[in-house]
């Protein structure tokens, strides 16, 4: 009895722990009963990503005065933009997320309440998908008419493709009630009430997929997002795409007017205005420890700062191997995130165009997926070995999102694909010494190839159109976010490292805590959010 109760409490965890839908409970976690000092912080957090932007919001926000350490010259980690000549601002990694309306307004970020100025605007579609046979663009929240679609081309498979999303829908609803009673459910009721949670946990995408789809073009086309998670679907697990592609077919795609470094800025605007402190430019090189406790750390300059908590929002691989001195104590922590695999990274064209070609074409599309064949595990070792010749690529146009996104007559496209950190490690040790001859000239090669690609299948006359062109690799993931072998994605999202066996928040090392992709629940926007609140709620509950 008591195994089998264990495995139902894991299912719960992982249920409300697998996916950014749990609301934060702020009347669960009390304020600071006594007035923040000025000269003293409370936590310590390592990394501006949004994931660290948001435990410093809910310290901020709850009368604590935390300090946030970033290396970088912005705040935002992956969330952020840069600008080139003629005006172009190009966005580092967001092409669309969920949010909630407000007043009539999306603005509503889950779990920070007080970010009231930053507007989100619907993709004119949800997304594009292009395969050798199938064009397919799916309607902003609308399942049915989705589901209506995968019928009409495969009339055959109307019974699975039905069963699929019903069970979709079903587990949709199941974790809807899990968040409304945060957890707190009758343990011995668990199986009847959550039989969807019950029946794919420890299952892949691909396993749920084949549950109830027979024809490969038609799993392919419904597994068409795996790359926003990294995986194929026989390799990631069945909750973390199930449930974000359901939460995405029904709330929708939207981009923040003026990018996501918005989102940034405004997280930081609050957490400053209620005495919390960004350090720009400040690179952490060690954590502080004594006697097994985590108590600051030390900069690059020597300059130490202390807190109650340390928050690491940096990769957990740098932050064990790198920041800490290692006395054999952590070699059993070490050993399980060694069995980790890390997720890909990326290869991203920035192009700033010198006339509105997208308007020219006749092209609505803001999003795109353009896919070389119907089998993802080709395309995700395609990918893995940096092909970009014949692997899938996106072609982003956030022209047509809203007006004004580039300069008056101008546009703004990005080709982006993912990418192993094996075919860039020849170029890191040249890379970190400036020696970027051999570097630039590779991925100069693969940009061309990326930019031929987009203009024969998407985008006539695009290489003669470009103005500005910067190109972003793995190792400029490396070098900008300090993420292990440039990852976007932290650890994969497999069934033995997701949900309720991901790695938490606490650590072996005590008032040291991990927070963003690397942590619980994962990557994507709302997650690493949900995962900076969450990790907060423990630091104090630890302290009460």
């Amino acid at each position: 009895m008591a195994n089998h109760e264990l495995t139902r409490r894991d299912l719960v965890k992982a249920a409300l722990s697998a996916v950014p839908l749990a609301a934060f409970d702020w009347d669960a976690i009390p304020a600071k009963a006594d007035t923040p000092n000025k000269d003293a912080f409370d936590a310590v957090i390592i990394g501006s990503g949004l994931g660290g932007l948001s435990c410093a919001f809910a310290f901020a926000r709850k009368g604590y005065r935390p300090l946030v350490i970033e290396q970088h010259d912005k705040p935002g980690g992956y969330a952020t933009a840069f600008e080139r000549p003629g005006g172009f601002v190009f966005d580092v990694s967001l092409h669309s997320t969920s949010v909630g309306e407000r007043n009539g307004v999306r603005n509503l970020l889950d779990g920070l309440p007080e970010i009231t100025d930053v507007e989100f605007l619907p993709h004119p579609y949800l997304y594009r998908a292009i395969f050798p046979e199938h064009d397919i663009r799916v309607e902003q929240r609308d399942v049915p008419g989705y589901i209506a679609r995968l019928i009409r081309l495969f009339p055959e498979e109307k019974q699975g493709i039905e069963a699929l999303f019903g069970d979709m829908g079903s587990m949709w609803q199941e974790v809807m009630t899990l968040s409304a009673e945060q957890g707190n459910v009758d343990m011995s009721r668990f199986v009847e009430e959550f039989p969807m949670l019950v029946r794919y946990s420890g299952q892949t995408w691909g396993q749920m997929a084949d549950t109830h789809l027979r024809d490969p073009k038609l799993k392919a086309i419904a597994s068409a997002l795996w790359a926003y998670f990294g995986l194929p679907p026989s390799k990631l697990a069945s909750v973390y795409y199930a449930m974000p592609v359901m939460a995405y077919l029904k709330q929708g795609g939207y981009y923040p007017r003026g990018r996501s470094q918005t989102i940034s800025d405004a997280m930081v605007k609050f957490i400053e205005s209620r005495g919390g402190k960004l350090l720009l430019e400040t690179k952490v090189e060690q954590i502080l420890t004594k006697g097994g406790v985590a108590s600051g750390v030390r900069c690059a300059g020597g300059r130490e700062y202390t807190g109650r908590a340390v928050i690491s929002n940096a990769s957990a691989w740098h932050t064990f191997h790198r920041f800490l001195e290692d006395d054999g104590a952590l070699a059993p922590y070490k050993e399980r995130m060694a069995h980790f695999s890390t997720s890909l990274s990326s290869f991203q064209v920035f192009l700033g165009l010198k006339h509105d070609l997208v308007r020219q074409i006749g092209l609505k599309d803001s999003e795109v997926f353009v896919l070389t064949g119907y089998d993802h595990e080709a395309g995700y070792e395609m990918a893995r070995r940096a092909d970009v010749e014949r692997g899938g690529y996106g072609v982003t146009l956030y022209d047509n999102i809203f007006p004004g996104y580039s300069p008056n007559g101008t546009n703004t496209v990005n080709l982006v694909t993912l990418q192993g950190f094996e075919h860039w490690e020849p170029f890191e040790a040249d890379y970190a010494k400036g020696e970027k001859t051999a570097y630039q000239k590779e991925k100069e090669r693969m940009a061309d190839i990326l930019i031929r690609r987009a203009e024969e299948a998407l985008l006539p006359g695009l290489s003669k159109a470009i103005e500005v062109k910067e190109i972003g690799t793995p190792l400029t993931n490396l070098r900008y976010t300090g993420n292990y072998r440039g990852a976007i994605y932290g650890w994969d999202q497999t069934p033995d490292n997701s949900g309720g066996t991901r790695v938490g928040h606490t650590t072996p090392v005590k008032n040291l805590y991990l927070a963003g992709a690397w942590s619980r629940p994962g990557h994507g926007y709302a997650a690493v959010v949900q995962s900076g609140l969450e990790c907060f709620g423990e630091v104090v509950r630890a302290w009460s």
